[in-house]
């Protein structure tokens, strides 16, 4: 993706949101553009899932400007712990419920159900179009709510916090998923508290926290500096197999002592 000329797709220009008298963002300035594939952390009530709500349109900013691409097709994948996972559906029938507006007819057409396979084949998991979504492994639910949100043929793919409680293996899966569906042409934003396992891996970073503290590639951003002021709490950065890894300074300073004591 990164061979051709970015084309945006949108653009905050000093966005401030709040709820009641509490700012939320402030003086928020961001472009997405068609190449981007983008990772943003920060602290529980730092604005994150506010952000993606300005990016869908769904929360209009108290002050500033978005610009978007006229026309612009966004899908969205919540964060899927908040799914009911009990409801009585399919894998192919929980897709095509995100295709409710301006259907007519009660019941599947052929084409959409040749659309669902196809996007299911996509994901990788058309062979479990028939089974019902409490019988999924992690990662397959996540690929169900990636396969609605491109059920509408997205340009972007906004997605709230997609590997939260999820373990090594699930978090792997979908960051590979997400990798092969960017270098397909899709441009990718995500919010995630996973510095290490997700956010290094990913090629831009925003830190937020109520305001942009900064952007920019894992090695520019993962800074002790900029994560201080990030979370509000000392950080120490080590470096393995040539990536970041952000520590926890009371963890690092206790790991110190344990290597003393020890004599290692």
């Amino acid at each position: 993706m990164s061979d051709r000329r970015a084309t945006p797709l949108l653009r905050l220009e000093r966005v401030t949101c709040s709820y009641a008298s509490t700012p939320v963002l402030v003086n928020v300035d961001l472009t997405i553009t068609d190449c981007q594939f983008t990772g943003v952390v920060g602290p529980s009530g730092s604005g994150k899932t506010t952000l993606l709500r300005v990016l869908l349109d769904s929360v209009r900013p108290l002050a500033g400007a978005v610009h978007r691409k006229p026309g612009l097709r966004i899908g969205y994948v919540p964060q899927v712990d908040a799914i009911n996972w009990s409801f009585p559906v399919t894998v192919a029938e929980c897709v095509l419920m995100a295709r409710t507006r301006g259907r007519i007819l009660p019941w599947r057409s052929q084409a959409e159900k040749a659309e669902v396979l196809e996007v299911l084949e996509r994901l990788g998991i058309a062979h479990l179009a028939n089974r019902h979504i409490r019988e999924l492994s992690g990662g397959q639910q996540q690929r169900v709510f990636i396969a609605r949100a491109m059920l509408g043929r997205p340009e972007l793919l906004l997605m709230d916090e997609p590997t939260s409680g999820v373990d090594v293996r699930t978090r792997h899966e979908v960051l590979h998923l997400l990798e092969d569906l960017h270098r397909d042409g899709l441009a990718i934003v995500l919010t995630t508290h996973d510095l290490n396992g997700m956010a290094a891996h990913l090629p831009h970073l925003v830190c937020l926290n109520t305001e942009v503290i900064g952007a920019g590639t894992p090695r520019e951003v993962l800074t002790a500096d900029v994560l201080e002021r990030t979370y509000g709490a000392k950080v120490r950065i080590l470096e393995h197999a040539g990536m970041p890894v952000v520590l926890d300074d009371y963890v690092a300073r206790d790991n110190v002592v344990s290597l003393r004591r020890t004599g290692a």
